[in-house]
């Protein structure tokens, strides 16, 4: 069993080893020089009861650089004050923003269909997708902009993260901490240690999914992406039949329309690798919410048309497993320890090499050193949602879906 375990961890050591160096390679972007005669841009923005959060976001728009966009926030029957904060926001920005109220039907993937009505409206030539709890910095779309103009990119995929907690933003900035309150240029109300714990290991977690998607891409195979940050032409989504064979899905607006532009433009998709792209987004607070957006995620493999993402997403479950197996079989008494020492090292010391690469680009260096503790939780995190998406059913903004 321990040379299996071992062969296992090896070879997903020289795949973190393929991507780290993939991503060293890889250039970061700086545009070659002005913007002329930019494409223009449809910002779409999905919500369903953002009120807290959307006016942030609109905020940041009206503050872009890049002045040839249009912004369409689609409502998905919020029961806050979303739509009513949207519309107030719209007599008084200084770009045009049309806040789209969607009819209360049921829906398979509501977010889908959100998306799909707004690009049956858009007039850009460009469509970028974000979300309503997102913050974006004032370079974002020129940033799309000119990486489109330089590359003729069919979709580009985008760095996500997350906030820095609000509690080290209130430290950093010397203001009285009021628990439970939120004011301009916090996050989140303020956060306990343990939650602050919780929102950078979540970070740790989600740059490992950027930064491997991003490298997949730049190495012709492309398997992830976030719908957080993703633009892609409006004419492509139309060629490939926009969400049509993957609208009974739920989850996957964003990767599924990755794998169908990837099919019929194989060298289309390309990851955009500048701080200026970067879009933040929120770590969750609760066990709870935490569980229902990742067993949505975990859902998506099986539905996978590809090969490679499904044999990715198995060749991940077992990498995961192998750790967990090995320290198991330790305890019982039946595996050496300098093999488990073996296993664990293979998999740890180039897995910390890659994620603190990309941890450094997305501007995250304090989740470095929470590195080891994740690396830690990780394998029996991987294991347990790969067994909780066999199962039916999450928890989406309220609603129960499949």
């Amino acid at each position: 069993m321990i040379s299996i375990l071992i062969l296992i961890s090896a070879l997903y050591a020289l795949f973190t080893l393929l991507i780290w160096v993939t991503w060293l390679r890889m250039p970061a972007f700086r545009p070659v020089g002005p913007i002329i005669n930019g494409p223009t841009i449809t910002v779409i923005i999905p919500v369903r009861n953002e009120a807290a959060s959307i006016g942030y976001l609109l905020d940041d728009l009206s503050r872009q650089s890049y002045d040839r966009f249009t912004v369409i926030v689609a409502d998905d029957s919020s029961t806050d004050a979303t739509l009513a904060i949207c519309q107030a926001y719209a007599r008084r920005m200084p770009y045009a923003l049309h806040p789209l109220p969607l009819t209360d039907e049921r829906s398979a993937s509501p977010k889908k269909r959100a998306i799909s009505q707004s690009i049956a409206l858009a007039t850009g030539e460009l469509i970028v997708t974000t979300d309503g709890d997102c913050r974006v910095g004032p370079d974002w779309l020129a940033s799309m902009a000119a990486f489109y103009q330089e590359t003729g990119a069919k979709l580009i995929s985008g760095p996500v993260t997350f906030a820095a907690p609000a509690g080290e933003l209130y430290r950093q900035q010397g203001r009285g901490v009021n628990p439970g309150h939120t004011e301009k240029g916090a996050d989140r109300p303020y956060l306990s240690a343990s939650q602050r714990l919780f929102a950078l290991l979540q970070t740790v977690e989600f740059a490992s999914l950027i930064g491997s998607g991003a490298c997949t891409m730049a190495l012709g195979k492309p398997t992830m992406c976030n719908g957080a940050n993703l633009c892609y032409q409006k004419r492509v989504f139309t060629e490939v039949g926009g969400f049509a064979g993957v609208d009974h899905l739920a989850s996957g607006d964003d990767e599924f329309l990755m794998h169908k532009v990837a099919a019929r433009y194989p060298t289309g998709v390309h990851f955009l690798k500048s701080r200026d792209a970067i879009v933040s987004t929120q770590a969750h607070l609760s066990l709870s919410s935490f569980y229902q957006q990742r067993k949505r995620w975990a859902s998506k493999w099986k539905a996978y048309e590809s090969w490679l993402p499904s044999v990715l997403a198995v060749f991940i479950f077992l990498s995961n497993a192998a750790p967990v197996v090995a320290v198991g079989g330790w305890l019982l008494g039946f595996l050496d320890g300098n093999a488990v020492l073996a296993v664990m090292a293979l998999k740890g010391v180039t897995e910390f090499l890659f994620l603190r690469q990309i941890l450094v680009f997305l501007q995250k260096k304090p989740a470095v050193a929470v590195i080891p503790l994740t690396q830690l939780l990780y394998p029996f995190y991987v294991v347990f949602f790969g067994l909780a998406a066999q199962g039916k059913g999450y928890q989406w903004k309220g609603r129960n879906l499949k």
